[in-house]
């Protein structure tokens, strides 16, 4: 019943969201051994990038390890986003200076800073002009031919109308607006031609002397140093102020935040062992919900409309490739083609053609070979000595039969045909 939003913390832990600001804070209230007094110190900044955690909207544990050796440890889903030490990584210090600069010492009227000074024996030469001007018209200049001298720049608009509400006892006389004279876009110029203004070689400003290392020079000055009379050593930081309650600071514009489950504890491990427990869980969970990449891409077109563009291409593009080459293949004329255009076709035939059908002819000759031996080996000596060279003729006159006939058929050999 004693506690409310005024009792002092021990420690401040936990994430923290400021606009696009993304902290994660370890504060904790050191107290002053010599005065009592208690001041906040703060951890470092982490170099993570701490934005995910904060936007992919799945369940995050946060964790702190502070250590008797005064390490300390800061971890996200049981990585470690930030380390240190309570004595040299905390701001401010945990431990004062032992000196510190003398409030009261004051620098001495005759202490000279400065590292150079001008040279006090310099004198200003006699031919320094100090009037000259900084730019003098150029006397090489010619006038343009064509310059159109007694015509102005601008003129008054001849389109324009005097408004009918125009009152000229209260608005004044009314004059047309100008507009650039229409005679000079021809011309190289109009009006009264003036020579250019170039730098003058003459020109050396306000002379001022030369600078010089100042003898008297005696550096910078600081106070003195004195000993800290506030100053103590602690060198156990990690003793901190007890605490019997857990505290939860809660300012929040944005819907649908939950937290639960936490933990004080002196051992690491039995730390783990629940983080496996309870938010391992809720991690496996969030993984089997998570969208496919296809959910996740249309989730992203939804935020980034022009992704749809991007897809739309990386899908059209392909299967137009594909399909102008399947369909740009040049096609071979067919012999149907050749007697309609009467177009030439070659005169000699494939060679891998002529060969396979030379080929077919030796085996069908093989063949008849064989069959002829067969019978000849059945009948008498004599008949097949007349057989064979009844064979012989009837093969030689066939050879030369098919031969003639492969010849003819030879489109070397077709004779035109006469009408």
């Amino acid at each position: 019943d004693q506690f409310h939003d005024k009792t002092p913390y021990t420690i401040m832990f936990g994430p923290d969201k400021c606009g696009e600001d993304y902290k994660l804070h370890f504060i904790f209230r050191h107290k002053n051994p010599k005065t009592g007094r208690y001041e906040e110190k703060h951890a470092k900044r982490p170099e993570t990038d701490l934005k995910t955690y904060f936007t992919d909207k799945k369940t995050h544990l946060y964790t702190l390890v502070l250590n008797p050796d005064n390490s300390f440890e800061i971890l996200v889903d049981q990585t470690v986003v930030n380390s240190g030490n309570l004595l040299n990584d905390m701001s401010p210090p945990v431990n004062p200076p032992r000196e510190i600069e003398d409030p009261n010492d004051q620098k001495p009227e005759d202490w000279d800073e400065r590292p150079k000074i001008p040279d006090p024996d310099a004198v200003k030469p006699d031919d320094w002009d100090e009037d000259a001007p900084a730019k003098i018209a150029d006397e090489n200049a010619v006038k343009p031919e064509g310059w159109l001298d007694d015509e102005p720049e601008y003129v008054a608009d001849p389109d324009a109308e005097k408004p009918e509400d125009w009152d000229e006892d209260m608005d004044g006389e009314w004059e047309a607006p100008q507009i650039a004279n229409p005679k000079c876009e021809a011309a190289p110029g109009c009006g009264t031609w003036q020579r250019p203004m170039i730098d003058n070689p003459n020109y050396k400003g306000k002379w001022k002397p030369p600078m010089i290392d100042n003898v008297n020079y005696q550096g910078i000055w600081k106070p003195r140093k004195i000993p800290n009379p506030d100053f103590f050593e602690d060198m156990e930081p990690f003793k901190m102020t007890p605490f019997s309650a857990v505290g939860l600071e809660l300012w929040s514009m944005t819907s649908d935040i939950f937290f639960d489950n936490f933990i004080i504890c002196t051992e690491r491990a039995v730390a783990d062992d629940w983080a496996s427990d309870g938010w391992g869980l809720k991690k496996a969970a969030d993984g089997a919900a998570e969208p496919g990449v296809v959910g996740q891409m249309m989730a992203a077109a939804e935020e980034r409309p022009w992704l749809w563009v991007v897809y739309i291409l990386t899908v059209a593009l392909p299967v137009f490739l594909v399909v102008l080459f399947c369909c740009s293949g040049k096609k071979q004329p067919s012999a149907a083609e050749y007697k309609k255009t009467d177009a030439p076709q070659p005169d000699v035939m494939d060679e891998d053609k002529e060969e396979e059908r030379d080929k077919g002819d030796k085996e069908e000759e093989d063949e008849e070979e064989t069959n002829e031996e067969k019978l000849g080996n059945d009948a008498d000596t004599g008949s097949a000595s007349q057989d064979e060279e009844k064979d012989d003729e009837g093969e030689d006159r066939k050879t030369a039969s098919e031969e003639e006939e492969t010849v003819n058929r030879s489109p070397r050999n077709r004779k035109p045909r006469k009408d």
